[in-house]
């Protein structure tokens, strides 16, 4: 199966979900522990953006027994993502100490998540919980301590939650909005490189919604900021969560009202038009110089491809 098949046009990576969320059990510490102890209940293990998986005859098992992940070393703190048909499913973190441990197992892999889910190792309809599982445990680890007055703070509400019993401020997990946008003009759309990228790999343009900033001004500000392009007509297409570490990344589309671009090279390698027939050569990885398009997994190949479809659809 390719990634076209795994991840088709519309239905990216991180978006199908297969659990209940549950949320009226998070205060419930009693029904928790039991339906932690239960033998149906299962766990996802990630440490840093790594997924510990068990090695099976038939490919890696990423849904783990709770006492599977204690034995592979998991922390021994859950975190309830919810049910999946009526089972609980949480998320585990692992040391890297407990990691190294690991790595000369055969019975079990530490891989990269985004790896697998490029390559379509891990089941398409499991990668949202496994991202709430990453996002979750990277909060944990990095917000342990209160903000405000700097005293070590405690795990409530099954994890969706951190209390400080000093000066009793509530923390709760964020997901940072980032616009993910189109910009055509006529037959060409705008996409660019990062340095990061692999060799011949361009993209949509992306950047961080700003403090008391709409979605169509942070569209705008930072088309015009990475290429000097200003456009007009910002339109919404889908979202897409994105555990890099936690961010939802808002697809959109824009018409371009200028054409001459100024690359922030502070922020790109660099940025070029492309006609229809080059974008199309570039999402099926048949491009004559090597040139290639994001891969189906992410949100950047479906604006790209509804953008192909719906205009091949109007000439049609």
């Amino acid at each position: 199966m390719s990634a076209f098949d795994t991840f088709p046009l519309g239905q990216p990576a991180f978006v199908s979900h297969i659990l209940d969320r549950a949320a009226h059990l998070r205060g419930d510490d009693a029904k928790l522990l039991a339906l932690e102890q239960r033998p149906d209940a299962r766990a996802y293990v990630v440490q840093r953006d790594s997924l510990v998986v068990k090695q099976e005859a038939d490919g890696p098992r990423a849904l783990l027994r709770i006492d599977e992940a204690l034995n592979f070393g998991a922390n021994p703190g859950t975190i309830f993502l919810g049910l999946r048909e009526g089972a609980a499913v949480f998320g585990m973190g692992i040391s890297a100490v407990a990691v190294e441990k690991l790595l000369p197992r055969s019975d079990v892999a530490v891989n990269e998540l985004r790896g697998m889910a490029m390559q379509g190792v891990v089941p398409p309809d499991q990668l949202s919980a496994i991202a709430m599982a990453k996002s979750m445990v990277n909060w944990h680890q990095r917000h342990g301590y209160c903000a405000n007055c700097g005293t070590r703070t405690a795990m409530k509400e099954g994890g969706w939650k951190r209390d400080c019993p000093a000066c009793k401020t509530e923390h709760f997990p964020r997901t940072d909005p980032v616009v993910i946008m189109l910009v055509t003009a006529g037959d060409k759309c705008l996409l660019g490189r990062q340095k990061q990228f692999p060799p011949g790999m361009w993209s949509c343009l992306a950047g961080f919604v700003e403090a008391a900033e709409t979605i169509e001004d942070a569209v705008r500000r930072e088309i015009f900021e990475e290429s000097g392009v200003r456009c007009t007509d910002v339109s919404y297409y889908m979202t897409q969560p994105w555990p890099y570490p936690s961010s939802l990344m808002i697809g959109c589309t824009a018409r371009a009202t200028s054409e001459d671009i100024v690359v922030d090279r502070a922020e790109l390698e660099d940025a070029r038009w492309f006609d229809r027939t080059e974008a199309t050569l570039m999402l099926k990885r048949q491009h004559p110089d090597g040139l290639a398009g994001p891969h189906p997994f992410a949100i950047a190949h479906h604006l790209v491809g509804r953008w192909l479809q719906t205009d091949a659809g109007t000439r049609a």
